[in-house]
Formats: structure tokens, sequence, C-alpha cells
């Protein structure tokens, strides 16, 4: 296939330090990690997140890649707080901005459409707008002369997806219960890369789900990356479930800076074949 279809390295050599990246997925569902494992290895620096953050936040936290998280939540889901990220935040190592999950979906849909802002109740009468002083509140032109909150645009540089299926043209088809807001974050960037479980003709998309289920357009796409088990240790049904026990090991090695040594050392240090064939062993010798 040829197209638009692009290697990780390529992705993330496209990418400049202070850019603001958006990350799909959903906490510890369906992220782009194998992207994110390669910003990591990167030379990048000074990043703005824009996430409904998982380990993707996390990674990019311990590695020293990110100055700024902007996010509703940022968690493993069956671990309530990402633990790179509380370590990060109690270091004060890096800034956050935190929106109600509305807010958030609000922003993402602002700059999705290029709007100004969106207005919303949620959020008055709490401290909302104390922690988040930028945000405003303006008044309904309408009869009645609400005050809602301005809520504005998430804009990004970059925005990373990762999907079930995807072909070369970069059109992209999500296969699991739930689209999260992958559609918004394409929309809402001025680039962005999709990485897949795998590529399809395009003729193929309806052998593996229904046309509801092609969620991102081609328009939207700059490139995209065939990277099988690409989300992992991430949800990404129905291809693969969480790998909840890496999961805990990843929690596990974040307490303690040997065991964080040890565990960066075995599955990060070297490029996405050497972390995939590095869980391979560890579950082997974990059986």
């Amino acid at each position: 296939m040829t197209g638009k279809v692009l290697t990780i390295e390529e992705v993330v050599g496209s990418l400049e330090s202070g850019m603001t990246i958006g990350i799909g997925g959903w906490g510890s569902r369906r992220k782009p990690m194998a992207l994110v494992r390669a910003i990591c290895r990167s030379d990048l620096t000074d990043l703005t997140v824009i996430s409904y953050g998982g380990p993707d936040v996390g990674l990019l936290c311990a590695h020293g890649k990110a100055r700024a998280v902007v996010a509703p939540f940022v968690t493993l889901d069956s671990v309530p707080l990402e633990p790179h990220f509380r370590i990060a935040r109690q270091r004060g190592t890096v800034a956050f901005t935190e929106y109600d999950e509305g807010m958030f979906m609000l922003g993402l849909y602002a700059a999705a459409h290029r709007l100004p802002f969106l207005p919303t109740p949620a959020g008055l009468g709490s401290d909302v707008l104390r922690v988040n002083p930028h945000l405003k509140t303006v008044r309904s032109p309408y009869e009645d002369g609400q005050e809602v909150i301005a809520v504005p645009p998430l804009r990004m540089d970059v925005s990373l997806v990762h999907m079930n299926r995807a072909d070369a043209r970069g059109n992209a088809q999500y296969l699991g219960p739930d689209p999260y807001m992958d559609d918004l974050f394409a929309k809402a960037a001025d680039r962005t890369y999709v990485s897949c479980e795998r590529l399809v003709e395009t003729s193929g998309f309806l052998k593996e789900g229904p046309v509801q289920s092609l969620l991102i357009s081609r328009s939207h796409v700059t490139g995209v990356v065939e990277a099988p088990g690409g989300a992992h240790f991430t949800l990404g049904e129905p291809d693969h479930a969480r790998d909840e026990a890496f999961q805990r090991l990843y929690v596990r090695s974040a307490g303690d800076p040997e065991q964080w040594a040890a565990f960066r050392d075995r599955f990060l240090s070297g490029d996405e074949a050497a972390y995939q064939e590095a869980v391979r062993a560890w579950r082997e010798e974990s059986l």
C-alpha cells in the first residue's frame, strides 16, 4: 500500500518541540501507545498534551516530554490515578489545566468547528472558574440572559489516535463499543496521524463492521501507520483486552526509581519491535 502510509519514525520525525499534541482514546483505552513510546525515545520536549489522559500522559511526564497537560482526568481506569502523572504534579514539573468531561468535550467541539468558544452552564458555582482564571463567562443574547461559561477551543498542532482498522488513504474504523472522541481530535488538529491494528483495502471496511464504525475521514488525516499491538497495554477491543498484568507491573515500577529504571531499560529503550518482543518474553516468563 502507498497513499498516506508512514512509519512510526516518520510520524515522530515530523513533530517539533513546543507543539500542542492531542492524544485520542480514553483513560487506559485505545491509546496510540506505539506513537507515544516513540515520542518518549525522541528528542522532543516542551510539549502541551491534550488528552482524556491515561498512560500516554504518564509516560510523557515520566520522560520529561510534557510541559503542560490539559485534561479532565488522568487515569488507568482499573487504577484511579496515573502514577507518573501524580508524581509529576507532586513535584511541580508539569502544569495542569483541569476541565470537567463535558467542558473538555465542548473545547474539542469548538476547535473542530473553528469556533471561538462554546457555552455551557457546567462549572458555574464550582471551583472551576477559580482554578482556571482564564475562563470567562458570557450572557445569552436572548430573553433569559442566562450566564454561562465560554469554553475556549482546544486547538492542537497535531493529534494522534489509534484505530482498529484503516486504509492507505487515512479512512479509519473503530470496532469496539465506543468511538470515544477520536473524530473530534482529528478535526480539532492541524494534522492528524492514525495508527491502526491493521491496514485494509477500502472495500474491506464493511467486512469488518457497519458503515457507522467508519469514524475518521481521510480528509482529516495526514498519515497512517500500521502498528499491530500499538495500543498495548491499553484496551484495544475487539483486537485485544487491556493487559492488566502488565499495567500492574507499570504501576509498581513507578513508585521506585530503581524499579522504574529497570522497567524503562527492559521495555522502553528500543524501538517498537523491541518493545513488543520484550513484552512477549515477559509474558512467557510469567506463565
